[in-house]
Parts: structure tokens; C-alpha cells; sequence
């Protein structure tokens, strides 16, 4: 093989095709060469000295085999600074990595050529030209320009330019190193996968859609029955798989208008603008994401702004009327409202005297207060002070030690809950088959269920439903609507009804 492909690892050095002896690997590019012509010698060169001595390797017979004689094409035949060769090279350049590729077919082409120079002459030469797609001078017998330039000094022209390119280089200063990659991958953009100079990403949508027709091929003549005029099944399945594949193409393209429509991409500026949001308006813009791909982006602006102020509205509407029924009259009170709000939304539940949880709180800072529907939320901090209210709670057959907080750091004495059993039955016992749950109960608990026969977790739950009914009605509860909602025995709602009351958990109705 005597052809050579010089890739050069900088854009715009010598490059080009080199040419070299099959036999003595002597470089023949720039003077004249013997090609053998016969199909079995494929592109087998040969220099002036080695083919009139007769030499010969592989496959190639001097004797049989035809030749041709190949000169360096270096003269002007289109403009006055490119030569013929460099023409073909042009040609071949842009059929092998195709138009546009500038700096790959400046390296086909060689001769110090650079990308911008190899462009410009494409375009003034074959696209500008009155006879496009042909040039100006591409008729056979227009020899004005190798006649006004002979080839000795074009040859000469070109190797003081190609010297002079080459001095120009080793004498340019370095290039600044870049802090940044400019190629594209998705390392140089702050969204993983996403390639900027290719517009596309590592994982497009459907990234699968082109292995169904990677390997379907379409030939002349295909598809049609030639006795029947009509379709081949085969045809209609290609052509069913293409229009699927087109529609994929299709969606896959709207969602990148999308998203660079929207400026989605600007990751960063996204993220601080989405920090500076409380939760209620994430959610909400959450909500408003699927109107971006029917909407422009300033239109989607302000469809959202508009939004944010009607939520802005609401929450102002809301607190207004929270003032009014709570007889507030003016901003400065409101405020003070406010505040006071907060502070008690931050302080804990009071100790109670029979909080299994006491011990543990006077050592553990004080957790926030939970949502409304959380079991803390059951014992609000201000259920205390929603009970006086001239109700009796607890009874009037039990007199419970007064106050919710603790003496001197001691936590007072209190009577135990005076409950019997149901009649003609026995306490339960606690086994490991009905003690789930058991640990979470206090001893007046544990008692209660013993005698009531209840298990632990199937107490928890009757409990619970009646707190969150008894905070629907600021804590009171009449025994009637307890047994209204408590599908249990009557009895048992009865003596659960009393232990709630005498806890303080909630008032008499």
C-alpha cells in the first residue's frame, strides 16, 4: 500500500496524503510516481529509480502488469493559490467527512491549510460561482491560469508559503490554557448529560426509538406486488415501524423546545430562585409545570406570577378573617397576634403530673409542635386553658391533685382511677399473644384495659378516635356522641368515657 493518511494531532500543520515506494518506502508525494494499473496491486506505488530497475514485492509482475505514469497535479486551474491537487483533495475531503467539516478536510488536504482558508474557498469558488455547482474555469481548454503561472514557480510559491506557515507556528506564543473544556461533553455543562455543541443529550427521550430501524433497508422496486399492484405485508410493517419512529422523533423534539424554551437548562439560577419559595408555593409551582409546553415562556411568566399572587391573596385573606374572629382591630395588634402565635407554636406541651413523657422532657429540648393531625396534636399545649370554662372535669366523685406542673421538682401524688371489672368476668392477664403495644401504655392504662378487657393496641386506637373527636369540639365530648362512634360495648364506652374525663384529656359536654 503506498498511500499514507497523515492525521495531525494540531489543526492547520502539514497534514495531507503522503505517498511512498512499496519498495523502498522512499516519500514520492511530491514528484512524479509509477502506479501499477492492474486490479491485483491495489494502489501500488513505485519511485522512478526502483521501477527502472525492475524491482518488484507482493503480488506485483513488471513483466505482465500495465502502468500508469502520475505527475504532481500542482498547478492552478480554478484561482491562482490552489493547485489541482489541492482541488481533488478539497473534493475528496468533503465526500469523506462531509460539508462543514472544515478542520477535517484542511488536515485531508495538507500543505499548512486551515479550516477558515479551506471554507472561504469552497464557498467564493464552487458556491459563489455564476456556474454552480462547477466553477468559474472548469471548462477543459481554459488554460489561462497554468499558462500565466508556470509550474516551477506555483511549486516555488507554495513551498516559501508552506515555510513560512511553519516558522509563523513555531514562533506563535502558547495559548492560554482554558479553565474550562470547550468540547462537548456533558462534564462542561452544569446539567449531567446534556452535550451544548451537539444540542442533544447523553439520554435523549426514546433513547431506544433507532435500534427498530437501524437495520431496515429500503431498495428500488421494494414493497409493491408486481401481479397485484398492491403493498407487500412486509412494506406496510416498515412503513408502520418508520411512522412510529417519526412520531418518537417528534415528541422528543418538543420536549427540547421545551427545554430551551423555558431556559430550563439554567440550572443554577433555577435552584436559587426555587430555594427563595416556601414549601405552599413550591408545591403550587409544581402544579403549573405541565402548562409550560402549551405556553410561551414570558406568557408562562406571567401565568405563574399571577398565581403566586392569588396564593399571596388568599393567605393574606385567610389570616384577615383569623384576626376578625379572634376581635382584632388593627394591623399593630395583629402583628403582636402574630408573634405571640409563634412563640406558643414553638414552646412544648405543659408537663401534666401523669405524663409518662415527663421524666424524659426535663432533659430533652423541646420538640417542634406537630401537625394537626399527628398524635401530639391530640393533647394541644392550650387544651388546659380551653377547659376553664366552668366545666367539671374531672368528676365530682374524684378529687384530683390541682395544677399540671410539678412541686418543688417532684412530681405530686394522685389517687389512682377507681374502675371494677365488668360484671361476671375476670381481669384480663397480659400474655405475649395480647400484649402488643403493652410498653406504651402507664399504669393507670395497663389497669383499665386489664379490668375492660381490652387489648393494649385496640385501646390506643379507641383513644385516639375520641381525642381527635373531642379537639373538633374544643376538647368537650358528651358521653352520648362518644358511644355514637365507639362501635364498642356500651358498658366499656361508659368506663372509658369516666377515665378520659378524670385524666383531663377531655371535658364533660
Amino acid at each position: 500500500m503506498g498511500v499514507i493518511k497523515k492525521k495531525t494531532l494540531a489543526r492547520g500543520s502539514e497534514g495531507g496524503v503522503k505517498y511512498v515506494c512499496d519498495v523502498c518506502s522512499a516519500d514520492i508525494t511530491s514528484t512524479v510516481r509509477i502506479r501499477c494499473a492492474n486490479p491485483i496491486c491495489n494502489e501500488y506505488d513505485l519511485c522512478v529509480p526502483c521501477f527502472s530497475h525492475g524491482k518488484t514485492s507482493r503480488d506485483h509482475d513488471p513483466r505482465t502488469h500495465s502502468y500508469q505514469v502520475i505527475e504532481q497535479h500542482s498547478i492552478p486551474i480554478f484561482t491562482e493559490d490552489w493547485g489541482a491537487d489541492e482541488e481533488l483533495a478539497l473534493l475528496e475531503g468533503a465526500e469523506t467527512y462531509g460539508l462543514g467539516s472544515w478542520a477535517d478536510i484542511a488536515d485531508h488536504i495538507g500543505g499548512m491549510r486551515t479550516k477558515d482558508e479551506v471554507r472561504d474557498h469552497y464557498y467564493e469558488t464552487y458556491i459563489g460561482s455564476s456556474k454552480f455547482p462547477l466553477p468559474e474555469r472548469a471548462s477543459p481548454r481554459d488554460n489561462t491560469l497554468s499558462e500565466q503561472i508556470p509550474r516551477e514557480e506555483f511549486q516555488a510559491r507554495k513551498k516559501r508559503r508552506i515555510e513560512k506557515r511553519k516558522e509563523d507556528a513555531k514562533n506563535a506564543p502558547l495559548a492560554t490554557p482554558k479553565t474550562k473544556p470547550t468540547t462537548s461533553v456533558p462534564s462542561c455543562h452544569e446539567v449531567q448529560g446534556y452535550m451544548p455543541a451537539r444540542l442533544e443529550f447523553e439520554t435523549e427521550y426514546f433513547n431506544d426509538a433507532e435500534e427498530a430501524v437501524q437495520h431496515m433497508q429500503f431498495d428500488p422496486g421494494d414493497g409493491i406486488n408486481p401481479r397485484t399492484g398492491e403493498m407487500e405485508p412486509d412494506m406496510e410493517l416498515k412503513m408502520r415501524i418508520m411512522e412510529i419512529y417519526n412520531h418518537r422523533l417528534t415528541a422528543r423534539i418538543e420536549r427540547k423546545k421545551v427545554i430551551f424554551e423555558h431556559e430550563l437548562l439554567e440550572y443554577k439560577r433555577n435552584t436559587a430562585i426555587e430555594k427563595k419559595r416556601s414549601k405552599e408555593e413550591r408545591e403550587l409551582m409544581n402544579k403549573t409545570k405541565p402548562f409550560a409546553g402549551l405556553l410561551r415562556h414570558k406568557d408562562f411568566v406571567d401565568f405563574t406570577q399571577g398565581i403566586e399572587r392569588e396564593h399571596e391573596l388568599r393567605v393574606a385573606i385567610a389570616r384577615l378573617q383569623e384576626w376578625r374572629t379572634m376581635q382584632i382591630g388593627d394591623l399593630k395588634a395583629g402583628e403582636k397576634y402574630e408573634q405571640e402565635k409563634q412563640q406558643r407554636a414553638l414552646r412544648g406541651p405543659p408537663l401534666g403530673a401523669f405524663d409518662r413523657l415527663a421524666s424524659n422532657r426535663l432533659n430533652k429540648p423541646t420538640p417542634p409542635v406537630d401537625g394537626p393531625f399527628s398524635t401530639s396534636a391530640l393533647t394541644a399545649p392550650d387544651l388546659p386553658v380551653r377547659l376553664q370554662s366552668g366545666l367539671q372535669t374531672p368528676p365530682d366523685s374524684v378529687s384530683p391533685a390541682s395544677g399540671n406542673g410539678a412541686t418543688n421538682g417532684q412530681i405530686p401524688h394522685r389517687p389512682k382511677f377507681p374502675i371494677q371489672p365488668l360484671p361476671n368476668t375476670t381481669a384480663l392477664k397480659f400474655n405475649d399473644e395480647n400484649s402488643a403495644d403493652l410498653q406504651l401504655l402507664t399504669s393507670d392504662e395497663k389497669e383499665v384495659c386489664s379490668n375492660l378487657r381490652l387489648a393494649p393496641k385496640a385501646y390506643l386506637a379507641l383513644k385516639e378516635l375520641t381525642l381527635k373527636e373531642a379537639m373538633k369540639n374544643g376538647g368537650i365530648m358528651k358521653r352520648k356522641a362518644m358511644r355514637e362512634f365507639l362501635k364498642v360495648d356500651l358498658v366499656k364506652v361508659g368506663k372509658l368515657y369516666d377515665f378520659f374525663v378524670w385524666c383531663g384529656w377531655i371535658a364533660k359536654g
